[in-house]
C-alpha cells in the first residue's frame, strides 16, 4: 500500500494529530480516500480552541437566583398594544407575500421508539397512519392553500438520516411538494475527543469517531449548504423553525410570525406552561434583560419548585423548540468565525486504541461537542417569548409507549382531541371514545372547519376527514 499523501501527513503533523494515519498503509484505497476526506474536513483550529478553553463552571444555583419569568405574550392577552388578531393578520400578510420559509429539523433516528429509521418516517396519524414527515408537510401545504403562495421547506438531516430521508421523499413524490419547494441540507459533525488527552478518537482504522454537532449546527449548515443564499434570492425574510417529533406544530403559524414581525424581534420562541416543576423541557427565563434557556437537568430543585402567591410555578415557561428567526440575524451569526458556543458532554465512546483494538468503555471516556440553537437568544438584541396552548401546539414523540409522557399514544390522543375540539367548536358532537383526524387540506384550523357549512350533527364512529 502507498504511504499517505505528503500534504496530508504534513497537515496532521502540524496540528499534532499524526496518529490518525498510523494504520494508513493497511487500508484499502477506498478506505484511505474516506479517511483523508474526513480529516481534511476537520477545522483543527476550532477543535484546538474548544479543547484549550478552560471549561467554565456554571453555578446554576446562583444563576437560577437571578432568573425571572420571561417577558412574554401570555395566552389571551395583548402585548404592548398588539392583539392576537393584529398578529395573525400581519403574519398572514407576510406569508402571502412570500417572505416566510420553514425549517424542519429531522436529524435523529427513531431509536428510542424502537424504530430503526429516521424519526420523521415514524407513523403517527391516529387514523391515517401518516408519518411525522407527512404531518408537517401536509400542514405546510395547508398553509400554502390558505395563503395562496408557495412556501419553501428546508429539512435539516443528520449523517445517519440524510440518505434515507432523501430517498423517502423521492419515493413518495416529495409528499406533494414541488421540486422548488423542497430542499435538504445536512448538519455538520464534530469529532469525539479523548477526555484526558484531547486526541481525536477513531471508531475504526479508517473512520473518525464523529457525531452530529447539535441543532445549533443549523446556523453554519444553512450557510455552508447554500440554503441561506437560496433563501435570500427568493426574498425570504423570516424562517419558521420546528422539530420533526412534534406533529401538533402549525406550519408557519401566522400568529407567531405576526408577533415576531410586529415586535421587531430577531428571535421569537414559543413556549408552553410546564406541566410540573421538573418537566424535561428547557426553562425559558430572563436574566439581566436577556432571554436564556436553562436546561431541566441544570435547574436546581429549589428554583424549579418556587411558586407564586397564586400557587403557580414562578419559572413556568417550557421550551418546545418552535422558533421564528430573522434571516439577516441568522446570516450574521453564520459568518461569525467563533459561532455559537460548544457544550461538552462526557460520554462513553467506542474507539480504536494504540494497538488497533476496538475498545468499548463502560464509563465515559470522551467529550462530545454540541451547539444549541437556543444559545442565540441571549446574543439577540430583541427577542420575544409567546405562550402557546399545549393542547394545541405540543405533543412530541420522544419515548416508546410505556413511558409516562411524550409517547406515540399520548401524541395520537392529543391530535385526535384537538381535531375533536375543532369539530365541537363548529357545532358537531363527537361521541366519547371516538377518534377523529382532520387532514390539513380538508381544514387547516378550527376557523376552516367552521366554514364547511352543514355536516353531520354527531360523529359516532372513527372518522378521517380528508
Amino acid at each position: 500500500m502507498s504511504p499517505a499523501p505528503t500534504s496530508l501527513r504534513h497537515l496532521c503533523q502540524s496540528v499534532g494529530h499524526e496518529y490518525l494515519l498510523e494504520r494508513w498503509e493497511r487500508l484499502s484505497p477506498q478506505q484511505q480516500s474516506g479517511l483523508e476526506k474526513q480529516i481534511r474536513e476537520l477545522d483543527f483550529r476550532q477543535i484546538a480552541r474548544v479543547w484549550s478553553e478552560a471549561e467554565t463552571h456554571i453555578d446554576w444555583n446562583a444563576l437560577a437566583l437571578q432568573a425571572e419569568p420571561p417577558q412574554s405574550v401570555r395566552l389571551g392577552e395583548s402585548y404592548r398594544g398588539i392583539s392576537c388578531e393584529d398578529a395573525k393578520r400581519a403574519g398572514g400578510e407576510a406569508i402571502a407575500s412570500g417572505k416566510v420559509a420553514m425549517i424542519l429539523v429531522a436529524g435523529g433516528q427513531g431509536t428510542r421508539l424502537g424504530f430503526d429509521l429516521p424519526k420523521g418516517m415514524f407513523p403517527i396519524g391516529p387514523l391515517s397512519g401518516r408519518t411525522l414527515f407527512e404531518m408537517h408537510v401536509d400542514s405546510l401545504r395547508g398553509a400554502m392553500k390558505r395563503h395562496g403562495v408557495s412556501i419553501p421547506l428546508f429539512i435539516m438531516t443528520g449523517p445517519s438520516t440524510d440518505r434515507p430521508t432523501r430517498e423517502y421523499f423521492a419515493n413518495n413524490h416529495r409528499l406533494g411538494l414541488k421540486e422548488d419547494e423542497l430542499f435538504f441540507f445536512e448538519q455538520g459533525t464534530m469529532p469525539a475527543l479523548d477526555a484526558t488527552t484531547g486526541r481525536i478518537l477513531l471508531e475504526s482504522p479508517d473512520r473518525l469517531a464523529l457525531s452530529p454537532d447539535g441543532h445549533g449546527g443549523i446556523v453554519a449548515a444553512l450557510s455552508r449548504s447554500g440554503a441561506m443564499e437560496k433563501s435570500r434570492s427568493r426574498g425570504i425574510e423570516v424562517f419558521f423553525y420546528a422539530q420533526v417529533d412534534n406533529p401538533l406544530v402549525t406550519a408557519c403559524d401566522p400568529t407567531l410570525v405576526g408577533y415576531h414581525l410586529l415586535s421587531r424581534s430577531q428571535m421569537t420562541t414559543q413556549v408552553v406552561r410546564k406541566r410540573f416543576a421538573k418537566e424535561r423541557v428547557g426553562n425559558v427565563v430572563q436574566i439581566h434583560s436577556k432571554t436564556h434557556i436553562i436546561e431541566y437537568s441544570d435547574l436546581p430543585d429549589t428554583a424549579a419548585h418556587e411558586i407564586n402567591s397564586d400557587g403557580t410555578l414562578k419559572l413556568w415557561a417550557g421550551n418546545i423548540a418552535v422558533h421564528v428567526f430573522d434571516r439577516e440575524f441568522l446570516e450574521r451569526h453564520a459568518t461569525n468565525s467563533e459561532g455559537l458556543p460548544f457544550h461538552r458532554a462526557h460520554k462513553a465512546v467506542p474507539y480504536i486504541d494504540a494497538h488497533g483494538v476496538l475498545q468499548k468503555p463502560a464509563a465515559p471516556n470522551a467529550i462530545k461537542l454540541e451547539r444549541f440553537v437556543f444559545d442565540l437568544l441571549p446574543v439577540a438584541d430583541r427577542t420575544l417569548v409567546v405562550e402557546g396552548d399545549a393542547a394545541k401546539v405540543f405533543a412530541p414523540v420522544k419515548n416508546a409507549d410505556g413511558a409516562a409522557t411524550d409517547t406515540p399514544t399520548t401524541s395520537r390522543t392529543a391530535i385526535s382531541a384537538l381535531h375533536q375540539a375543532w369539530l365541537q367548536e363548529a357545532g358537531v358532537q363527537v361521541t366519547e371514545g371516538v377518534q377523529v383526524e382532520i387532514h390539513p387540506l380538508w381544514a387547516w384550523d378550527a376557523e376552516e372547519v367552521r366554514t364547511k357549512g352543514t355536516g353531520p350533527a354527531r360523529i359516532e364512529t372513527d372518522t378521517y376527514f380528508v
